[in-house]
């Protein structure tokens, strides 16, 4: 570590011991929730407290008093405090209530001695003695899994307790005959008429409208319908019911219409990442978190026609499914709250904390593959396995520990193909994941937990096709010309340890996350053409890397003296990066001479091999190694402080700002704001209203990435060469160094709950980006000192202006033991390129028209899905329908001679455009509850085997189709088991 990267660390903490040592001088009061108290009294004491979280959910208390009590102290302060009694239960319980006249709390004796195993009374009547009665239980979801915090109330009085983290609870209750009635947010309550010794209670799903969330706010008392900003929350065991579930790009896609997770073919490295776009912006514009800390991006750099073009995004589908509780979404700029990259919106992937449970799921599905023409190919392919495991077990009392362990295979597909791509369709996949998420008290006020993984894929996926009589080919090893296979090794691996707690009534969470993302490449069934038949048919092309390592401190509190509550959070982050590209073996990347020695500018021309007059290309076909001048080792470091505040000025009006500086080291400053507001027009309905700045720094790989490869234009392959933006040879551009993407980001929500079970929530956007890097066209590399016919650069490059529209509507219907559950979402978006940075240089090659389409296309003009659960008893049927909207797209026809459409430039470009029609999908789940403990699940995604348009071979996949959200394989049939214990 350098030593202005040390210096920064020791700031940190510096900082960090500062503010606590000021703040502990400035605040002699700190009024909290009466229950978030008793949390703390709980924990400090080891006792537990059972309450109405009804009656006592208004009251405060000023804590600073409790923290150097005993708990005989702290009982008797808390009744003089509050208007509440306190009594001993034994068994380190208390129950805490309202004195009221004959309740049977008063026929205790007041006279009370606490202890934290013994307790003396006053004797109690015989005959109540023999009325007294405890009652345990536990509360669970339809997954059976623990409902933590679940209300127990007894009907008819004022008694009631919450449950454990395990689920469970113990009761005293006042008369045998009441009954009890068991609720949590996002559950349809119970009712329990007869009550037993212990009770086993199971709450069923209702319309979640009211989550506590981490994203977007800090406070973890703000619910979602009263947040400033507007946010989704995926529970994944709700979706579970209604999707196969195999991947997380998969699953977010089914549930938020604006974003996009397009699967590609023949796109070199994202054939084996998929790119995921939200709102239709880069993949790296969106944020990624793991409970709440920020996850590493890939060392990819997506290129040719993939969506997300010339941009990194981090990669999701590294982390299985099975690990996930739920997925929260930001839909909205939070550059101001959590730095680079959250232009669009943040994701936060919460992982699961039970602590006893075992899961384990088994998917078993296959494509329908009759849309192909090749006989031999028709039926089915694409087959596909997926096994998980998540196992949750307690460490000591407190402390838990949750494991999962994911295994996916996927083989190819296989669509019509074309004369330059035989082999279209998705890679084969083969991913072996664990994930582990742990948190275990070291004190009474300090918690450490850790999270983090492994994921390691190895990818299969066809390149271009090489004919038989191409200067590409050697007929004495592929007679009938060849398909060349691009194989990768990508292992990502992440670990996060931190220590939260409470000091002097400031909420505090130190933490150091590191992430790294390894990709190999491997190319197979190839050749390198100037080696002639002694050429290899295998190749180690080498790869590249990136990692990074995050330190944050996080502060909060709330000072509930202040309007009606002001909650502040603040922090600091130190963050390093590293980006390495490697080199492959000699072969994959070098010319031969006819004797066998790599070619050289001394060469003589008749010594370089050739065919029909043709030089061969060296290298490995399909995809050509990274050479020793490719290699790269950059690091950079990032300083940033931010301060996040959010206050109720009202009951009704909740008003957030955040500001935040963040210092690059090659870029330099950025600072940006945030204002957002939460108005309750009525106490069914809020609107919401935000502004802010953000930015996006230029990652390392689009300063840093080169490569020479071969690019088809048209069908005809010519080498290209892609040069880092700190090469010389882009200043003789005009090209300046890259600098940071600005934003402004305005959004406008209204949220309508109408009845209990009916939601509605519309919202509208406006992204205006300045500076987006793009990656340019293909210049003239002819009069350059490079054996390369193109060039290209990343650059700085246009400025785009996106507007938009989400809503949804829900709506939840029960009849005794059946529901009903419907969705509307949708997402309406459209994007414009304001103004193009090209300088002096030809606007058209710079960044034509068919790259304009490409990033336009990559906001679809709107997504609708249609979503209908009907749930009875031990059987739910599930029904989606996704309608995908229309798309244009420019082929490389655009490029061809005028002259070929009668001088005409309007017959070239109607001739160019690819018109991919609005469709239409239908994915429909059947899941029956065998027992218990398992359950039986089998349906399809695109039922009816919908396919995009249909093009010529003139798309950039070289396939019959591009690559659009729809996808281009078809119907999938699959059947899942799902045992729980």
């Amino acid at each position: 570590m350098t030593l202005k990267n040390t210096y920064r660390l020791y700031l940190l903490v510096l900082v960090f011991f500062t503010l606590f040592s000021f703040q502990g001088v400035s605040q002699e009061h700190n009024y909290i929730f009466l229950a978030d108290a008793l949390d703390e009294i709980s924990e400090r004491h080891k006792v537990f407290f059972t309450y109405n979280p009804i009656v006592i959910k208004s009251d405060k208390v000023d804590i600073t008093p409790f923290e150097k009590l005993s708990l005989e102290q702290s009982i008797s302060l808390l009744k003089k405090l509050t208007p509440y009694e306190l009594e001993y239960l034994g068994n380190n319980y208390y129950v805490v209530f309202k004195p009221k006249k004959s309740s049977y709390y008063n026929r205790y004796s007041t006279n009370v001695v606490s202890g934290n195993n013994t307790i003396s009374r006053d004797s109690l009547n015989s005959n109540f003695e023999n009325e007294k009665r405890i009652i345990r239980g536990v509360v669970l979801d339809p997954f059976y899994q623990p409902i933590r915090k679940a209300n127990v109330i007894e009907n008819n009085t004022q008694n009631g307790t919450i449950t454990r983290n395990d689920g469970s609870f113990e009761l005293e209750m006042v008369s045998n005959d009441n009954s009890l009635t068991i609720s949590h947010i996002g559950f349809t309550s119970e009712r329990v008429l007869s009550v037993e010794n212990f009770n086993t209670v199971i709450l069923k799903s209702g319309v979640q409208l009211d989550e506590v969330f981490i994203v977007g706010s800090r406070n973890s008392k703000r619910q979602k319908i009263d947040s400033p900003v507007s946010t989704e929350v995926i529970d994944v065991q709700n979706v579970v019911r209604k999707t196969d579930l195999l991947e997380v790009n998969q699953l977010i896609q089914t549930e938020i219409p604006s974003f996009n997770a397009t699967k590609q073919s023949g796109s070199d490295g994202a054939d084996h990442i998929i790119p995921a776009t939200y709102r239709g912006l880069g993949p790296d514009q969106t944020l990624v978190l793991i409970n709440g800390k920020r996850r590493h991006q890939t060392s990819l750099i997506n290129l040719y026609g993939t969506r997300g073009r010339g941009n990194s995004g981090t990669d999701l589908n590294t982390i299985p499914t099975s690990a996930i509780k739920r997925i929260e979404v930001l839909k909205d700029g939070a550059s101001a709250q959590y730095g680079s990259d959250a232009i669009a919106g943040v994701i936060n992937i919460v992982l699961k904390d039970n602590p006893n449970t075992t899961n384990i799921n088994s998917t078993f599905g296959f494509y329908n593959a009759a849309n192909n023409e090749d006989d031999s190919r028709k039926g089915i392919d694409g087959l596909t396995f997926k096994t998980d495991v998540n196992y949750g077990g307690k460490i000591g009392e407190n402390g838990f520990i949750n494991l999962s362990a994911e295994f996916l295979t996927k083989g190819h597909t296989f669509r019509q193909g074309t004369n330059i791509r035989e082999n279209y369709g998705d890679a084969a996949v083969t991913s072996s994941s664990l994930f582990f998420n742990s948190e275990l008290p070291i004190s009474e006020s300090i918690n450490a937990y850790t999270n983090g993984g492994y994921n390691f894929k190895n990818t299969r996926a066809y390149a271009f096709t090489r004919p038989f009589d191409s200067e590409r080919n050697v007929v004495s090893i592929y007679p009938d010309g060849f398909n060349p296979v691009i194989t990768s090794n990508i292992s990502d691996k992440s670990l996060t340890i931190g220590f939260k707690g409470k000091f002097k009534g400031w909420n505090v969470d130190f933490s150091n996350s590191y992430g790294d993302n390894y990709f190999h490449y491997f190319i197979k069934e190839t050749l390198n053409a100037t080696l002639l038949e002694n050429s290899p048919s295998e190749f180690d092309a080498g790869g590249h890397s990136l990692n990074q390592n995050t330190t944050n401190i996080d502060l909060s509190k709330q000072f509930s003296g202040i309007l009606n509550g002001l909650h502040v959070a603040l922090g600091l982050e130190n963050k390093i990066e590293n980006y390495r590209i490697f080199a492959g073996e000699e072969e994959s990347y070098l010319s031969y001479d006819i004797n066998g020695l790599p070619v050289t500018n001394t060469t003589p021309i008749n010594l370089i091999p050739t065919l029909n007059g043709v030089i061969r290309p060296g290298g490995s076909q399909g995809f050509p190694g990274y050479a020793p001048s490719n290699e790269v080792d950059r690091a950079r470091t990032s300083f940033s402080f931010y301060l996040d505040t959010e206050i109720d000025i009202t009951k009704k009006w909740i008003l957030a700002t955040a500001i935040r500086y963040e210092n690059y080291s090659d870029f330099g400053n950025s600072i940006n704001t945030k204002i957002a507001s939460n108005y309750k027009i009525t106490p069914k309905s809020n609107l919401r209203f935000s502004f802010s700045t953000g930015f996006r720094a230029p990652s390392l790989a689009q300063i840093y990435y080169n490569l020479k490869f071969t690019n088809y234009i048209d069908n005809v392959p010519m080498e290209s060469f892609l040069i880092a933006n700190n090469d010389p040879i882009t200043r003789q551009f005009g090209i300046q160094r890259l600098k940071e993407e600005k934003a402004v980001n305005y959004s406008l929500g209204f949220n309508y709950r109408i009845t209990k079970n009916i939601n509605l929530s519309i919202d509208a956007y406006h992204i205006y980006i300045k500076d987006r890097i793009i990656l340019s066209g293909n210049f003239d590399a002819t009069l350059l000192n490079t054996d390369a016919e193109n060039v290209q650069f990343f650059a700085n490059g246009v400025n785009t202006s996106t507007y938009g529209t989400d809503f949804r509507f829900s709506w939840l219907k029960n009849w005794n033991d059946a529901k009903f559950n419907l969705s509307l979402t949708g997402n309406v978006n459209t994007m414009n390129i304001t103004r193009i940075h090209n300088k002096d240089l030809d606007a058209e090659t710079f960044f034509g028209i068919r790259e304009r389409f490409f990033l336009k296309a990559s906001a679809p003009n709107h997504k609708i899905i249609f979503n209908s659960i009907i749930s009875k008893g031990k059987f739910s049927w599930s029904n989606t329908i996704t309608r995908f909207s229309s798309l244009e797209l420019i082929d490389w026809q655009i490029l061809n001679p005028i002259s070929e459409f009668n001088n005409s430039s309007e017959e070239r470009f109607e001739a160019a455009i690819d018109k991919y029609d609005a469709k239409y999908t239908l994915d429909s789940h059947i899941s029956y509850k065998l027992n218990k403990n398992f359950s039986f699940q089998f349906g399809a995604n695109n039922l009816f085997n919908t396919y995009p348009t249909v093009q010529g071979e003139n798309t950039d996949s070289g396939g019959l189709w591009d690559a659009v959200q729809m996808g281009s394989n078809g119907a999938f049939y699959y059947s899942k088991v799902l045992a729980n214990f």
